[in-house]
């Protein structure tokens, strides 16, 4: 198993982030597999057919694409960290698989045809070769594949899969605030795991030790994947993509959630702020909550005051956000409380850089500037080790 080492300045700045591209590639690793995970079978059969005519008319997509999601070892030149933390865009991140040079696009591509993926080794989709790769300009036509299945599949999307993983990183950054790094990332891979004061253990394939550059180490969540994959940038330069929290049920509604408040709750708060916070059984901002509910700004931020005042719910920032989501008092008298954020509790309130030690910088979720592994499967490289 590899280790990727951290000095405390590094600690320090490690951070959450987002990432289009990551959540882009994630879809169509997702959308390339013959055999989807059951959660997303219905979200599969309606993505499908627009994914596999698209790929039809281009071989060198359906090449690429084939590749990526039957390797066990990620190109460098589409598992890149994200560069602007929280506010990163697929249009930077596109830049940066538009300037890969042919001669580097090929030999990371060689690198994964030479790992195919166990499970996947056999499967007629799998490329033998690279005699997709003709022409020219591939990081170009890459970047317009993936900017293409971005506006296809998950553009519609996006505003509840970014919801999603925000709440993943607000859950995590009160953990951080209470109990550090090692409980931020507890369970966030079945093959990472924290290793002493500053190391974490990644994968499951032996590879060298990487040591984590002093801008710090980036953590994002993606909403489709079902394994962990890494990514390298410059030297010391590192990002660990992850499933979301949730994920499971990121594509399916709740089957309650057109149900409103009980009546005993609208008379006792009011069925404005009732309604709040029963709407608030999944974690959201005050915007979200507004477009949610058919309601002004405003209105919902007097309803979100009284909560809070009451001890009802708390508010924990996610870079210029505030994602809202009900305490232990608040789920117990709206009475559909979702079990499973049960353990959220212990870190009930806080906010990440309040409490102390290295986690206190990652409020602002900003970086100072892949390797996979699937659940039940081999590690999946985005580089040598």
């Amino acid at each position: 198993m590899a280790v990727l080492r951290l000095s405390p300045l590094a600690l320090s700045r490690s951070r959450f982030a987002l990432s289009p591209l990551a959540e882009t590639l994630g879809t169509a690793i997702a959308l390339a597999r013959p055999r989807p995970a059951p959660w997303l079978t219905a979200w599969h059969a309606r993505q499908l057919p627009a994914f596999t005519g698209a790929l039809a008319a281009d071989p060198f997509a359906a090449g690429l694409v084939g590749l990526v999601g039957t390797t066990t070892w990620l190109p460098r030149c589409v598992a890149i960290p994200p560069p602007d933390g929280l506010r990163t865009t697929l249009v930077d991140e596109l830049a940066a698989v538009r300037a890969v040079p042919d001669a580097v696009f090929r030999a990371e591509l060689e690198t994964s045809l030479a790992h195919p993926h166990p499970r996947y080794a056999a499967d007629p989709r799998r490329p033998r070769d690279l005699s997709f790769l003709t022409g020219q300009g591939w990081g170009a036509r890459t970047a317009a594949l993936l900017h293409a299945l971005w506006a296809a599949h998950i553009a519609p999307e996006w505003p509840r899969r970014r919801a999603l993983l925000e709440r993943d990183i607000a859950h995590r950054a009160g953990l951080l605030a209470a109990r550090g790094w090692p409980g931020a990332l507890d369970q966030m891979s079945r093959h990472s795991t924290w290793e002493g004061p500053d190391a974490i253990r990644f994968g499951r394939r032996p590879g060298p030790d990487r040591v984590i550059g002093d801008s710090g180490m980036l953590f994002v969540p993606v909403s489709l994947a079902t394994g962990t994959w890494l990514c390298e940038g410059p030297p010391g330069h590192y990002a660990q993509v992850y499933p979301a929290r949730g994920a499971a049920t990121a594509h399916t509604a709740p089957a309650d959630a057109t149900t409103g408040p009980g009546r005993a709750l609208e008379r006792l708060l009011g069925t404005g702020r009732a309604t709040l916070l029963h709407s608030l059984r999944q974690p959201a901002t005050s915007t979200e909550l507004a477009a949610r509910l058919q309601q002004s700004l405003g209105t919902v931020g007097g309803h979100l005051a009284v909560l809070r005042e009451a001890g009802l719910i708390v508010g924990t920032r996610v870079g210029r956000r505030v994602v809202y989501r009900r305490t232990e008092r608040g789920e117990l008298l709206a009475g559909d409380g979702d079990r499973d954020r049960a353990g959220d509790e212990g870190a009930e309130g806080a906010r990440p850089g309040r409490g102390t030690g290295p986690g206190r910088h990652a409020a602002e979720m900003r970086p100072r500037h892949g390797k996979r592994d699937e659940g039940g499967g081999p590690t999946r490289l985005a580089s040598p080790t």
